[in-house]
């Protein structure tokens, strides 16, 4: 994740596909001779580089002046706004009413009144049709403009009329935020620290949840309140580690776009977000057959031009979608298999570089080190984890940052390095002091690998035994087994107990999934 030079600009050009800059070459034809604009030539210019380079682009295009650079990229940044705006109009039905509502001011303000309330009507039936209520709230506030400054007499008792309208899209509006609001917060809590962790965590999250969710039942909501409801309990119940919530929740969620195909065309991004948390809840379920008949829809979508019409989408769909094709391969203790996957993820990620989040990046990091660690490969598994480590910002996922640090001990002790062992020992220790991330499980590992270098070889099968027998009654308190969602400790003791590879022990218990 190395800090590579960028520019807005470039970013922008860089991402469109050839049908985009076809249709931004004869955009701009419109403002005259194409091959006298400056800025169309700064646009060839930067199209046809690899890197951002000031001095290099100047070079090519000797026409602008160094004092111009600034606003001839400005400029050529808005025109090619205003060229995708037109390109993407008719697949974004919210452009569309955008551009509806410029239309009706601008004859608003040339004093055709009439003429804007029939613009606007139109306008906000589509609205309304399409589930966008803020725009039809606007275009309400518009009409009450006209009406209340202009004596249009368009029907009687229009003012009484357009004040229920208000008040019903406006107490819609107001659910849809209240519920979105506490979706946004309850993720973003979970991207800092994970699942809870304690037992004042648990109750601190539950009663955030239970004093801003506005209502308890979905009985006659809008979509969007609906989706956002939806939402709002997934992020909760993952935080909680209600995981068979969570797993109701997310098909509720996946099944409202299935019943309104429309709109998983027009929102194809939290489409493909609702399986990813149904399929998220399945893994730490552990139902491998929905799992995989859930990943066989995926796949199938991942084909999907009307779904998968964008490089938002495209990028968003291949992120979950192969870190859940490593997920079915952890189920099934198929870790080559896994292995197999990370040229083709690493191939991805650098062509999507910029466009992929650093939390998803470590999260495939994390994913990677554990591949490696449960096919016996340790230096390949610290290569990983060191990816995590030396990241800057801990901050970011500190769940993640934790467990990689307590895997890399275990890694290092699995390849022998013991004249590293200590000092990994005393920074995790450090490290999960400062995040205040000091729950037993982690405890009971370090305080085993702090006396490794004591034991003697013939002790040490038996230490395992007892190491394994705490962690299991760990794992069966709620407070104590969110570490188990990160690690497979168990199978690793289980493994060094028995005398046998991590992932023979995995495929035994695979055997028992349903």
């Amino acid at each position: 994740m190395a800090n590579i030079k960028s520019d807005p600009l470039f970013d922008l050009i860089k991402s469109l596909n050839q049908t985009e800059k076809r249709h931004f070459r004869l955009f701009v034809k419109r403002s005259g001779n194409a091959d006298d604009l400056k800025f169309v030539k700064l646009f060839d210019a930067m199209d046809s580089i690899k890197s951002y380079d000031d001095q290099n682009i100047l070079k090519r295009v000797s026409s602008i002046k160094k004092s111009q650079f600034s606003n001839q990229k400005a400029h050529l940044y808005r025109q090619i706004l205003a060229s995708l705006r037109h390109y993407h109009i008719g697949q974004n039905i919210d452009i569309q009413l955008r551009e509806n509502m410029d239309h009706a001011k601008v004859l608003y303000n040339k004093g055709f009144y009439k003429q804007a309330l029939k613009m606007l009507g139109k306008t906000k039936v589509m609205a309304q049709e399409t589930k966008h209520f803020t725009i039809a709230l606007e275009v309400l506030e518009f009409e009450k403009l006209i009406e209340s400054e202009y004596i249009t007499r368009s029907i009687e008792n229009r003012a009484e009329e357009l004040t229920i309208e208000v008040n019903t899209t406006a107490n819609r509006v107001n659910s849809a935020n209240q519920l979105s609001n506490l979706s946004l917060n309850l993720y973003s809590l979970f991207l800092k620290n994970g699942y809870a962790k304690t037992k004042t965590a648990f109750e601190e999250v539950r009663t955030y949840f239970d004093e801003n969710l506005p209502i308890t039942s979905v009985d006659g909501l809008s979509f969007y309140e609906k989706l956002y409801y939806h939402q709002a309990h997934v992020w909760f119940n993952k935080i909680t580690q209600n995981f068979p919530n969570a797993y109701k929740h997310a098909k509720a969620w996946v099944e409202l776009f299935k019943a309104d195909e429309d709109m998983a065309k027009k929102q194809p991004v939290l489409f493909i977000k609702g399986y990813r948390n149904l399929l998220a809840a399945l893994f730490q379920l552990q139902y491998y057959t929905q799992f995989c008949i859930v990943l066989d829809e995926v796949e199938a979508l991942s084909q999907d031009k009307q779904i998968v019409k964008d490089l938002n989408s495209e990028v968003l769909i291949f992120k979950f979608l192969y870190i859940s094709k490593i997920n079915k391969c952890f189920m099934e203790g198929q870790f080559e298999k896994g292995i197999d996957l990370i040229p083709e993820i690493l191939e991805k990620l650098k062509l999507y570089e910029g466009k992929i989040d650093p939390e998803r990046v470590l999260m495939f990091y994390y994913k990677f080190a554990s591949l490696y660690f449960g096919n016996d490969n340790y230096r390949k598994t610290i290569f990983y984890l060191n990816q995590i480590v030396y990241f800057k910002d801990v901050k970011l996922r500190e769940d993640i940052h934790c467990f990689a640090r307590i895997l890399n001990l275990i890694a290092h002790f699995e390849d022998g390095q013991d004249f590293q062992l200590e000092y990994q020992i005393k920074s995790t220790f450090q490290f999960i002091g400062r995040m205040n991330d000091q729950q037993a499980v982690q405890r009971e590992i370090i305080q085993f690998l702090r006396k490794t270098g004591k034991i003697k070889p013939s002790e040490l099968k038996s230490e395992f035994i007892q190491l394994h027998s705490r962690l299991e009654k760990l794992n069966e308190d709620l407070y104590e087994r969110r570490p188990f969602l990160y690690l497979d400790i168990l199978s690793y003791l289980q493994s060094r107990i028995e005398g046998r590879p991590v992932k023979e022990v995995v495929k035994e218990k695979f055997k028992a999934l349903r």
